[in-house]
């Protein structure tokens, strides 16, 4: 896996941008991402997705909340939790609607390693923070496409996927804005700046392996 050096420190999300751009360019030019959201595949894959999903945001939002709970962790995660992003409630009520029920589901191998290296950050909130940033950012931009798209190809009932509503978000553009500043007032040192970063390209590395087997 790849790895990045912090000279002179830029900020934490420039760093992220471009640290982690080969990588996120590799997981969103996936054949199963690239099928899915031309149309080539079926209403079946995205239940797939989200049911897989399922258990990655499970891991994150139970990480997360433990975090911010913890006193020698709360100061770094403090600065980019919020509730309005939390998507497990949404997810399992999208999953009842698609007549997924999760308890049958089991998670695929790749899935079972990123929700195992989510639940290692646990001693390191700012590896943490990589991946709050890799999904939640990721919703709130390409998802909005994601939804337009499951609509539009398979007829998705709109009501089925409502993971991709943000209820008190009205501007997107600004909240990530504000995010991405809220990301670079972390009180971080350099070395947790640097395995943020990698962290943060481990988890689109993680993504990219998820999509690899549901190609498959």
């Amino acid at each position: 896996m790849s790895t990045v050096s912090v000279g002179e420190r830029p900020s934490i999300s420039s760093s992220l941008r471009d640290a982690t751009a080969v990588a996120h360019e590799r997981a969103e030019r996936s054949d199963f991402i690239g099928d899915l959201m031309a149309g080539r595949l079926d209403a079946e894959a995205y239940r797939t997705l989200a049911a897989q999903l399922y258990f990655v945001y499970r891991a994150l939002e139970e990480v997360g909340d433990d975090l911010h709970a913890a006193d020698g962790a709360r100061a770094v995660v403090a600065p980019i939790f919020d509730e309005r992003l939390r998507r497990l409630p949404r997810l399992a009520a999208d999953l009842d609607a698609l007549g997924v029920d999760i308890s049958t589901v089991e998670p695929l191998p790749a899935v079972a390693r990123y929700v195992e290296a989510i639940d290692a950050t646990r001693n390191d909130p700012a590896r943490y923070v990589a991946h709050h940033y890799t999904r939640y950012l990721g919703d709130l931009s390409g998802g909005q496409v994601i939804k337009s798209r499951m609509i539009s190809h398979y007829g998705i009932d709109k009501d089925s996927l409502t993971f991709y509503a943000f209820d008190g978000i009205d501007k997107l553009k600004r909240y990530k804005d504000g995010y991405r500043d809220a990301l670079d007032g972390l009180p971080i040192d350099d070395d947790a700046h640097r395995r943020l970063v990698d962290e943060a390209i481990r988890a689109f590395e993680y993504n990219e392996a998820l999509f690899a087997e549901l190609a498959a």
